[in-house]
């Protein structure tokens, strides 16, 4: 076993679901690179030092430069606001260290494109943060679809709904302001990786965003509350993706079907250890969906429980996450998704926002 320092830039909810992931993912996988928590960075100095007694950190700054500068911090986790992903990655980069940013991948296109290009160039490992692929179920999915096991897919559509502004007034926040912090900047993303990842490459879409609540208490909004896109794949499939930060009553609503010529998938966050499965055979009249919960038989599910049904939670898959990055440093292979997965996110993004402008289909390949 060989210890790695590392670096967490961003001590709220994501640094700290990262640096529990970090400190515990030796433990539960058995990994050959065993993190320490060497630096935490956070917008002030009293910041990062709240965040290194509580996360266990050896050290804290106010500066991200001289976090990833420091020669003890060999790799470098990104848990910070989008319009900062670029810079730093690009510095850490410039220093051979690995990368494993929070999504999306920047705040623009342009900072997208830069941070793939500083990835490849300085052919360390990367990573960007979708970790809801990661859960057992969702991985199993991918299999099953790679495996032929429900034929070939016809249709694909995902969800990812949340309510915590579905009350109008809900006060202003930096959550209203900005397209990076809309709902096809925050929560669109997810899904589309999510589709990329059990389909592959989608290569039209068309578009449509809209903002439902404009005026909300303390300021206007301007960003969007809700967005839905038609899309086709390469493969042939038709499909259609819903986000929206106003959902009333879903909560986790990163949810999918997948309809094949030889059977169907059905999964939903909010249930998370369970995945539905329906195959064209047998009698008819005893045809239907079944629920598989997930065990030690799906993937990345016995580390954690030797107990089938018993479940993963939401930092169990940001633990498998740190698991994945370690071994790309480690194995020098790319684990999915990395920074080029990442940004081929953005294209989709950026496709189908000029799609609502345009009003008709628009190629990914334009992007």
């Amino acid at each position: 076993m060989t210890e790695i320092g590392i670096g967490i830039c961003g001590g709220g909810y994501m640094g700290k679901a990262h640096a529990v992931a970090m400190a515990s993912v030796g433990a539960v996988f058995n990994t050959a690179l065993r993190p320490r928590l060497e630096m935490v960075c956070a917008s002030s100095s009293e910041s990062a030092q709240r965040y290194q007694k509580a996360y266990g950190f050896a050290r804290s700054t106010g500066d991200w430069r001289a976090l990833v500068a420091d020669p003890k911090v060999e790799a470098v986790v990104i848990a910070s606001p989008q319009e900062t992903h670029r810079e730093i990655a690009e510095a850490a980069f410039a220093l051979g260290k690995p990368v494993l940013c929070e999504k999306p991948l920047g705040a623009s296109m342009e900072d997208g494109a830069a941070m793939v290009s500083a990835a490849e160039t300085a052919g360390a490992a990367n990573m960007v943060g979708f970790n809801y692929v990661r859960t057992p179920a969702t991985q199993f999915a991918r299999d099953l679809i790679a495996s032929g096991e429900i034929g070939d897919v016809t249709w694909f559509r995902g969800e990812h709904t949340e309510d915590f502004y579905a009350d109008p007034e809900a006060p202003a926040s930096w959550r209203t302001q900005g397209m990076a912090n809309g709902t096809m900047g925050d929560l669109a993303p997810h899904m589309v990786n999510c589709a990329l990842a059990l389909l592959g490459p989608i290569s039209q879409v068309q578009g449509e965003v809209e903002t439902v609540h404009a005026e909300r208490p303390g300021g206007r909004v301007t960003n969007d509350d809700h967005a839905q896109m038609m899309c086709r794949f390469e493969n042939g499939a038709m499909g259609h993706m819903y986000f929206s930060r106003i959902a009333t009553g879903r909560k986790m609503g990163y949810a999918y079907e997948i309809t094949g010529t030889k059977g169907a998938i059905r999964f939903d966050q909010e249930d998370q250890n369970a995945l539905w499965l329906y195959r064209m055979e047998g009698p008819e009249a005893t045809r239907g969906f079944v629920k598989i919960l997930t065990g030690p038989a799906h993937p990345d599910y016995e580390p954690f429980c030797q107990g089938p049904g018993h479940g993963t939670g939401y930092q169990d898959q940001i633990i498998i996450e740190a698991r994945d990055f370690l071994r790309a440093i480690e194995t020098g292979e790319a684990v999915f998704p990395t920074f080029r997965d990442g940004y081929e996110v953005n294209r989709v993004i950026a496709a189908a926002l000029a799609s609502h402008d345009a009003k008709t289909w628009t190629n990914i390949n334009s992007f």
